[in-house]
């Protein structure tokens, strides 16, 4: 055996100041106290690099790093400083960099600028022992395909410079921009790597040896071969799981060496593609596999399969129950930017992760303690709002999951009964297909924490503004299309209606607006539709509130809860926001109790003190519109009918629609909303929204949109042609998820008919990403199953300044069918009771909020 797969480890750990949170600076005092032999400096004045000894089994190798750990801990507890063995630490920012003094440091510096100011990373270098180079060099070649898998174990650097990057290791992609990093290309001796590592040399892109940044390489001054992909791992046995599965890759490719087969030969583009790929996702999103013709899988299916493929080694080396056992853990916790994300989204605070990765770093090697037990039999999905990998709930949902486990299943059923009554005691109804069916709402709440409520409110205020502006401008001077940004088309969207130019210049058309959410599997949050012709779900939000009091008054209530009905006055406000159609009523019309949407003008005419019309309910007398014998004056009308206000007839044939327009357009009635509006939330003029808030507002947006492809563009439209089994593809004008068609889960049939559809009319359909929509838990009879969801949030307009937007402490959680990504309620979904909390009473000093999830 040429490979003596002795072990070995180089980690690389991040100075804290304990009360700041931030990177320190004083790696030089440290040093000074600290044997040499075990540690030693880095580029950076943050970073202590610690070198186990030489041991021959991952039990060794895990008290070399707890021995190294606990002696730089206890080092740096006397500065007050913690350690932090991650990619990146939570707080850091480039300005933190300070360059250890040295003459080759330097040079360093002076040559590669940028490169060595952003390297405020850390990382685990894995050591196996291999004294023959050119056995080495082969290896290299061999367990190139597996390293990914392990960069996606070990992925801990998810935030930089006060952002989350998006990236489950943002370091892969920082370190991989030296010219030395990556994959080395096929070599067949330790003579032809030697020959290109000199010709780097003279080359003069590179200092020297040391500088060989390659994913794997025989180590410059050891005999072994050495593993660079991987972040620093906080949890030691994550990082013992990895030098575990690298031994035994070598072991393999040894073997494999040994009996003459061929290596696999993965060609570099699909190497590099691989590497991004984990460096994107980690363990939440899908990685390639190890066959010659990479195809994705589930990161946890890429793990297990690659336990399953090394089995032999992995027994041969006496590690097979300890590496499975160990994968087993690390799959179920997630790896470190799942533990990060997880604790950011509590409060929207970086101290909290790097209390995080300080207590991990500092912990046992198996890891901190659970704070909460796992939920059995729960199928845990990255994304998961409510429950984390490893089963256990999120601590804003401990209290809720932790009541009902005290519920014996006849309890719970007895809940179900009750909530079923009180359902069909209110008439809390939806129109399903025609049919009206009971409105279900699932009694596990959602919760949305402060942080999020305010990063959201933020973001949809300057939608709902870009919006306004536009529905201002484009039935006005139509500056948006003079001046270019929008072309000449725009007059033609489905929702135009030329009599809209005709209202009041200063009327506010869209007084209220809904937008549907979506949080991915790295918990970024993303707008999916605008909604400001008449968005529904305001009362149905508000019912599952009442529903849950009712239903379980017992529930504990986190504090800081806002109340849903406080948007009634919110509604009246925007109601009553026309300035010149003087004294009267306010009033809801609607198409009557045959409409979709009943529930919802019912209860919001008698919850809100609005007048509750249909069309044979009003008159016209002396240029205003009245009802009732006593001729009542309405002042405003808030329009929720299914046709378009001039088209709407009264039961004799009257077209009392056209009549009352022709006050509104006097000045005489305030419509809400004002017909015309569908021109801003048709499916193509979604596109188009952040153009408009640059144009109008002079701002980026705060909120990103799904990426959404508009067939009436020839080139776009191309491309979602080859796609059409891979995206969401809808009808411009559609609304309650008509016509949507999620591509991967539509038969051939289907995917063939909706290619030819768009064909046939390009300008009538968009088609949007998937996207993986977060979910959560659901009870489906006395057992919880994560169920899909979305959001609809409202925001009030009153006038056209800044101040007279107003988002509404209310929202409506949509839950989609078990198996299914459609949530509209009109396609069957139900909904959840949504707790939003309001602003914490007191902040850490040491915060620091940053967006989340780009």
């Amino acid at each position: 055996m040429s490979a003596e797969l002795t072990l070995g480890a180089e980690e690389e750990l991040h100075l804290i100041d304990l009360e700041s949170g931030k990177l320190s600076a004083r790696a030089p005092q440290l040093l000074s106290r600290l044997p040499k032999g075990n540690y030693s400096a880095e580029i950076q004045r943050t970073t202590v690099e610690t070198n186990t000894a030489v041991t021959s089994t991952l039990g060794g190798l895990r008290d070399e790093l707890l021995r190294l750990r606990g002696d730089l801990i206890g080092a740096a507890a006397e500065f007050g400083l913690g350690v932090a063995a991650v990619g990146t630490a939570p707080h850091s920012e480039f300005a933190d960099f300070e360059l250890t003094a040295t003459g080759r440091y330097r040079r360093m510096q002076e040559q590669y600028r940028l490169l060595v100011d952003e390297q405020l990373i850390c990382g685990t270098q894995i050591h196996v022992g291999v004294s023959d180079r050119d056995m080495a060099v082969q290896i290299a070649q061999r367990v190139s395909r597996d390293i990914p898998i392990l960069l996606a174990l070990s992925a801990s650097s998810p935030f930089l410079n006060g952002h989350d990057t998006g990236y489950a290791s943002i370091r892969t992609t920082i370190w991989q921009r030296w010219p030395s990093a990556g994959a080395t290309g096929h070599l067949a001796s330790a003579a032809e790597y030697d020959e290109m590592l000199s010709d780097l040399i003279s080359s003069g892109v590179i200092a020297d040896a040391k500088m060989a940044y390659f994913d794997v390489r025989p180590s410059a001054h050891e005999p072994t071969l050495e593993l660079r992909v991987c972040d620093a791992c906080p949890i030691v046995d994550d990082a013992v799981l990895i030098a575990g599965l690298f031994r035994a890759s070598v072991r393999a490719a040894e073997l494999e060496i040994e009996d003459g087969r061929p290596p696999l030969g993965i060609r570099a583009p699909l190497h590099r593609a691989a590497m991004w790929q984990a460096a994107r996702g980690g363990l939440s999103g899908h990685l390639l596999d190890t066959t010659e013709h990479p195809k994705p899988v589930p990161a946890a299916q890429a793990v297990r399969d690659l336990v399953r493929r090394l089995r032999p080694q992995l027994e041969e080396l006496g590690d097979f129950e300890e590496v499975r056992r160990l994968a087993q853990t690390t799959l179920a916790r997630g790896n470190s930017a799942d533990r990060q994300r997880a604790a950011f989204a509590e409060r929207g605070n970086l101290t909290d992760v790097v209390d995080l990765v300080v207590a991990e770093t500092h912990g046992p090697a198996e890891g901190l303690e659970p704070a909460a037990s796992a939920l059995r039999h729960y199928r845990t999905r990255a994304g998961d709002e409510a429950v984390g990998p490893s089963a256990a709930p999120r601590p804003n949902y401990r209290e809720i999951i932790d009541f009902y486990r005290t519920l014996s299943p006849e309890a719970l059923a007895e809940r179900g009964r009750a909530r079923d009554a009180w359902t069909t005691d209110a008439a809390l109804t939806f129109s399903v297909n025609g049919e009206f069916a009971p409105f279900e709402v699932d009694l596990v709440p959602r919760v949305i924490s402060a942080f999020e409520w305010a990063e959201l409110g933020r973001g949809l205020r300057q939608r709902a503004r870009a919006i306004d502006e536009f529905l201002r401008d484009i039935y006005g001077d139509q500056r948006v299309i003079d001046d270019g940004v929008l072309p000449e088309s725009a007059r033609q969207a489905p929702g135009w209606r030329a009599e809209a130019a005709r209202l009041p210049r200063d009327t506010v058309r869209a007084p209220i607006m809904g937008f549907d959410l979506v949080r991915n599997e790295f918990g970024g949050w993303r707008v999916l539709e605008d909604n400001v012709r008449a968005p529904s779900g305001a009362a149905y939000a508000m019912a599952a509130r009442r529903l849950m009091d009712a239903v379980v008054p017992d529930l504990p209530r986190p504090e800081g809860l806002l109340d849903p009905h406080s948007a009634l006055s919110a509604l009246r406000l925007s109601l009553g926001g026309a300035k010149k159609t003087g004294l009267g009523a306010l009033a809801l019309l609607s198409s009557g109790p045959a409409s979709s949407a009943w529930f919802e003008h019912s209860r919001l005419a008698d919850d809100a003190g609005l007048l509750l019309v249909t069309a044979d309910d009003l008159d016209i007398h002396e240029g205003r519109v009245v009802t009732g014998e006593r001729k009542t004056v309405i002042r405003s009308l808030y329009v929720r009918i299914d046709p378009e206000l001039i088209d709407l007839r009264a039961s004799d044939g009257r077209a009392i629609g056209a009549e009352i327009f022709e006050v509104a357009v006097a000045g005489n009635v305030f419509l809400a909303n004002a017909p015309g509006n569908g021109v801003a939330d048709d499916k193509a003029m979604y596109c188009t929204v952040p153009d408009l808030i640059a144009y109008y507002l002079d701002e980026r947006p705060l909120l990103e949109s799904v990426p959404t492809y508009r067939t009436s563009d020839e080139s776009e439209r191309r491309s979602v042609l080859e796609r059409v089994g891979e995206l969401v593809t809808k009808p411009v004008d559609g609304e309650g998820g008509r016509g949507v068609m999620i591509g991967p889960a539509a038969t051939a049939a289907q995917v063939a008919a909706r290619r030819n559809e768009i064909a046939s009319d390009p300008a009538a359909w968009v088609a949007q990403e998937v996207v993986a929509l977060s979910s959560l838990p659901a009870y489906t009879g006395a057992t919880l199953e994560p169920r899909h969801v979305d959001l609809r949030a409202f925001v009030y307009v009153t006038g056209d300044g800044p101040a007279d937007f107003e988002i509404a402490d209310l929202a409506l959680t949509r839950v989609a069918p078990s198996g299914s990504l459609v949530v509209n309620s009109t396609q069957g979904g139900g909904a959840k009771d949504t707790w939003i909390l309001g602003a914490e009473s007191a902040s850490d000093e040491r915060s620091a909020h940053v967006r989340p999830g780009r």
